[in-house]
């Protein structure tokens, strides 16, 4: 009796063990399935950029010919997520690669736990990269119109072929080599609306060209996903409202977006509308888990680049004048931020010219805490509520209002820069 006992026992914990087996199995399959198919990708945690809501989570985007100061340095530690853009510390070190390194290590001895991101345009050929002379030998590297011309960028730049194997080989090498080093966390995508564009260089180098080059860019990031594996990030400028789905079709390739050019409506959409669709997009994009980095001007100036692909900027001198013009993009940003949402407000991205790029508002300072939930629509009017402030924004009249609870000393004696004048 004890015998029959013991064995039934046993024939039921190899039924029940097989049956967990093959729920773990189906779960881990699912789960697979919903990473590829719902646009998020799986990161582990020590990757992601550190995160708080106990004050405004902010980026920082910047580029300098030469060395970075000491002051500079301390600067920009302050920041959990770095970009290092096109250019940096070249007239110093030599070349791009090597000033970028010299800045993310300085940041690093002060801030080990700062996110850098190394920067490369995934169609515009910049110089003054050490990469770019094994691109020379490459036949063909360039996309080039009827006439030869190959400066097809701004009259004067050149873009990559992307059809080309080769070309995408050497590009995906440029970033695989910087992010075998400890001190890059990551890639920075620049260029993506470019090459996915369908009308972008379409005149000049026709239109099956340009197809392939859309299919080559596709190509190209997913070889370079492989080739820097999984702890390494891949943050790429791709929510556009100018894309049927807002970019989100095209982010599943990469841990997040950067955000620039918001407020250029293309085509035939009203500003409201452009606003609202890319409002709708950076809040999925951010619920579904992707680190967002929202970057704008204190001033939309009129977008005279190409399509409206490129966003300008215009200098601000009065730091009053700033303030007040930082509230708008502000409040736009809070009523879509998530965990990982960070916030970038700037004149431009060069630090050569003057300390503009170092601003620090006293916004910056006020606690800010969770929100009590996701944003309120009713029309154009977003409302949002934190622990210590509550957010109101009126897409179109273009205004925004930020009452702080618990408003730094600082924050207070100026409480109306804290109303946005109309963003134009």
């Amino acid at each position: 009796m004890t015998h029959r006992t013991n064995s039934k026992r046993v024939i039921n914990m190899i039924f029940i063990a097989g049956i967990l087996s093959f729920c773990v199995a189906k779960s881990f399959a699912q789960g697979s399935r919903n990473n590829s198919q719902g646009g998020k990708r799986t990161r582990p945690i020590r990757v992601c950029p550190e995160f708080s809501w106990d004050r405004i989570p902010l980026y920082m985007h910047i580029r300098k010919d030469k060395s970075y100061t000491d002051e500079e340095i301390a600067f920009l530690a302050r920041f959990p997520l770095i970009t290092f853009e096109k250019a940096n510390g070249h007239a110093d070190h030599g070349s791009v690669e090597k000033g970028t390194l010299a800045a993310a290590r300085a940041v690093k001895r002060t801030n080990p736990r700062a996110k850098i991101l190394y920067y490369r345009n995934v169609i515009v050929h910049y110089g003054n990269y050490e990469a770019n002379k094994a691109l020379e030998k490459i036949r063909n590297a360039f996309l080039v119109d009827k006439t030869g011309n190959r400066r097809l960028i701004r009259g004067r730049v050149r873009a990559y072929d992307l059809g080309n194997a080769d070309v995408r080989k050497w590009w995906v090498g440029t970033c695989s080599r910087m992010t075998a080093e400890a001190a890059i966390d990551g890639i920075f995508l620049d260029g993506n609306v470019k090459a996915l564009e369908p009308g972008y260089l379409a005149k000049q180098v026709g239109t099956d060209k340009k197809k392939l080059t859309i299919d080559g860019y596709q190509l190209m990031v997913k070889q370079l996903r492989k080739a820097i594996g999984p702890e390494k990030l891949m943050i790429a400028n791709i929510l556009r409202a100018r894309f049927n789905n807002g970019g989100l079709e095209y982010l599943s390739h990469f841990d997040g977006a950067y955000l620039e050019a918001f407020f250029y409506n293309v085509g035939k959409a009203s500003y409201e509308d452009y606003v609202a669709k890319g409002i709708d997009a950076m809040q999925k994009a951010a619920r579904q888990g992707k680190i967002i980095a929202f970057s704008t001007g204190f001033v939309v100036p009129e977008n005279r680049s190409n399509m409206g692909i490129d966003e300008g900027h215009e200098t601000i001198e009065s730091d009053q004048e700033a303030r007040a013009a930082l509230v708008y993009p502000l409040a736009v940003f809070l009523i879509c931020a998530e965990k990982h949402s960070y916030f970038r407000v700037h004149e431009g991205y060069s630090a050569n010219e003057n300390d503009h790029w170092m601003r620090w508002f006293p916004e910056y300072d006020n606690p800010l805490g969770p929100p009590a939930g996701p944003a309120r629509k009713e029309g154009y009017r977003y409302s949002r509520t934190f622990k210590h402030a509550v957010v109101k924004l009126d897409i179109k009249n273009r205004t925004a209002e930020i009452r702080w609870r618990d408003a730094t000393s600082d924050a207070k004696q100026d409480a109306p820069a804290d109303v946005g004048k109309p963003h134009s």
